[in-house]
């Protein structure tokens, strides 16, 4: 049962979430809600209650606040109702016209429950006060016309009257003061939300909104300056999702605080440091003489994060990628300098990290190819047969390269190679495009269909030429794809469907891949290996740190890098890499392959080291798969290559 006493507001907003924010509130606050969605409803309402406050929103459709606000003063009924704004305005134009048609106060929106109540509780015990000042002062009035007809009272009526007044005077004084404490709370609170609004929570910083302004700010001073210069320094953190991931968040984010304090000694104190979230932070240089000061400060910040980093137990090594632009090429908004200067870090990234680049109109260009190589890759998956809206024009194929057994010449198996077959660009290399495709994870459905078109490929191939042991596909796959949740349910799916031989699949990793394999995706190797399906690594001999971590992989065979393989000429013998990897994969059981085979000599050289397989275009380019399925009808594809190579 509510309790009669209970003060009324009337809460009226055309938002439900802020009718429902404000009556769960205020109630749970212990007063009594009444709540309207318009002005006109307002009105209607107030035909039939008299509430002790009137909380309303300016921005309504109909009658807006202000027009409300207008008719709730002119009428003698609510008159006195005192009236406060609800508002996301912050102009003082706004805020002094709620004032001048009779509003007591403003909140402003988002609301902040503390705030709400405070003014609510201030103008309710101020109205309250009015009252009770209107109220005695009307029996004083009494008292006087009751006693102005003796005038031997009149004197010590007056006396009386003076004293009430000074002390209705106290009071009202009292009042006021509480109003100014109440104020002085109010503006401190403000303050500090306007910091948290500015200030990056995790180290400290400015965060994007304070920097954007700030930088608005140099823009308009090189328009007034011809002489002014100012460079800005887009830096992101190499390897960072790595330490994230291996060390977890907690020493990821002592590693952000890290490089903030060192990225803050690096700069003049007329310099801004701000982290824009995640792993990157952006510098403004302000007032500098050219170029070469901004390339300084990037040298210094990446000598300085080169330093390992101690975290708890653990010494941590990253570096930096930055992106450097010069005001001088002339921008007006801070999100085209921002553009600029991303662009220019993404460059230095791609050319190999822990370095700068400085923008240039061309990486623009670049910037803008991509993007739309994005979306027509975006567009060419949608066509593949597995997506729901493919279409029978697909664009993209597979093409396979011959592994063959070097010491009885048979063909033993293709690796599966993907190209893309653009409607006006033609053939795009996969080195162009696969990066991408891992970026945005549009590798996730590009990579189970090549999977799932190599292994369909394969039953035909071993139904029309059975052997023992049965033709084999090597599939690559990248860091990105091991991470997928599903990965172990989809592969076996890919195989029923396929019904290949578990044994024929054969899936290609990289060696950099197997060195940032974390706990879980070990545990993922080891349970694809346990389903029967063969591990390959690629490239290997280019990672040089893996060999102390192979014995902890469960790997059937090893490809040696085309790199080492091009080193065997006939003029050279430059053959130790190859007789130490093979040398270490026979010690522990492993197959050896040989990728980018270009030469008799080389294929007699790999023959002699006793390794196992190769293919290169000594052997056979990629084909198609009804070129393939002809050199399967030769059986003895390495037999046929050396006739051709003698007539030669």
């Amino acid at each position: 049962m509510e309790n009669p006493k209970q003060e009324l507001i009337l809460v009226v907003d055309d938002h439900p979430a802020n009718l429902k924010l404000l009556f769960s509130f205020l109630k749970s606050s212990g007063f009594k809600v009444l709540v309207a969605e318009n002005g006109e409803s307002a009105i209607e309402k107030l035909n039939e209650v008299s509430p002790n406050l009137i909380l309303l929103d300016i921005m309504m459709p109909g009658i807006d606040g202000f027009e409300t606000c207008r008719r709730l003063k002119a009428s003698v009924a609510t008159k006195d109702i005192p009236v406060i704004f609800m508002t996301a305005l912050t102009d003082n134009i706004n805020k002094i016209k709620g004032l001048s048609i009779g509003a007591v106060d403003y909140i402003t929106k988002p609301f902040q429950q503390e705030e709400v109540l405070a003014r609510v509780k201030l103008h309710l015990k101020l109205r309250s006060l009015t009252k009770t000042l209107e109220a005695q002062n009307q029996l004083l009035k009494q008292e006087i016309a009751a006693r102005i007809s003796a005038e031997t009272e009149l004197q010590k009526l007056t006396q009386e009257l003076e004293q009430r007044v000074a002390e209705r005077t106290s009071e009202l004084t009292d009042a006021m003061q509480d109003l100014q404490k109440t104020q002085i709370q109010l503006l401190q609170r403000e303050e500090k939300l306007g910091r948290f609004a500015f200030q990056d929570s995790l180290t400290d910083l400015p965060n994007r909104a304070w920097f954007m302004n700030r930088l608005a700010q140099a823009i308009q001073a090189a328009r007034e300056r011809q002489d002014y210069l100012y460079a800005v320094l887009f830096i992101d953190l190499d390897r960072f999702k790595v330490v994230n991931d291996s060390l977890g968040h907690l020493l990821g984010d002592e590693l952000l605080k890290s490089v903030s304090r060192k990225l803050q000694a690096c700069l003049r104190h007329t310099d801004t440091v701000a982290r824009f979230g995640g792993d990157e932070f952006v510098i403004l240089l302000s007032d500098i003489k050219d170029i070469s000061e901004a390339t300084k400060v990037a040298d210094r910040i990446q000598k300085e994060l080169k330093q390992p980093f101690q975290l708890n137990d653990y010494k941590v090594f990253t570096e930096v990628s930055i992106g450097i632009i010069l005001s001088t090429t002339g921008y007006d908004r801070p999100e085209d300098a921002l553009r600029d200067a991303d662009a220019a870090m993404y460059r230095a990234k791609a050319k190999g990290k822990g370095r700068y680049e400085v923008f240039d109109p061309t990486m623009q260009t670049l910037a803008m190819a991509r993007l739309q190589l994005e979306n027509d890759l975006r567009r060419a998956i949608d066509l593949l047969p597995c997506s729901s809206t493919a279409s029978a024009r697909q664009e993209f194929c597979l093409y396979y390269q011959p592994i063959v057994c070097l010491s009885t010449g048979k063909l033993s198996g293709f690796e599966a190679l993907l190209r893309w077959d653009h409607p006006s660009l033609g053939l795009i290399s996969p080195d162009r495009f696969i990066p991408i495709a891992e970026e945005t994870r549009l590798i996730d459905d590009l990579g189970w269909w090549v999977l799932q078109e190599a292994c369909r490929q394969l039953k035909i191939w071993q139904q029309q030429f059975p052997q023992k042991p049965p033709l084999a596909i090597n599939v690559n796959f990248s860091a990105v794809q091991i991470k997928q949740v599903d990965l172990l349910h989809r592969i076996e799916e890919i195989l029923r469907e396929s019904a290949i031989p578990i044994t024929s699949l054969k899936l290609e990793i990289t060696e950099s891949c197997i060195l940032e394999t974390l706990d879980w995706e070990e545990k993922t190797l080891k349970q694809l290996k346990a389903l029967g399906i063969n591990l390959c690594i690629d490239d290997f001999g280019t990672g040089y740190s893996s060999l102390s971590r192979l014995h902890e992989f469960p790997i059937d065979t090893l490809k040696i890098d085309r790199s080492f393989v091009s080193r065997i000429a006939s003029d050279k013998d430059d053959t130790q890499i190859v007789q130490t990897i093979v040398t270490l994969a026979r010690s522990r059981g492993m197959d050896i392959v040989a990728e980018g085979i270009e030469t008799l000599f080389q294929l007699q050289k790999l023959q002699e080291l006793g390794c196992d397989f190769g293919q290169g275009y000594f052997i056979s380019m990629p084909v198609d798969k009804e070129t393939a399925t002809e050199l399967l009808a030769r059986k003895q594809i390495l037999q046929a290559v050396l006739q051709k190579e003698t007539k030669t």
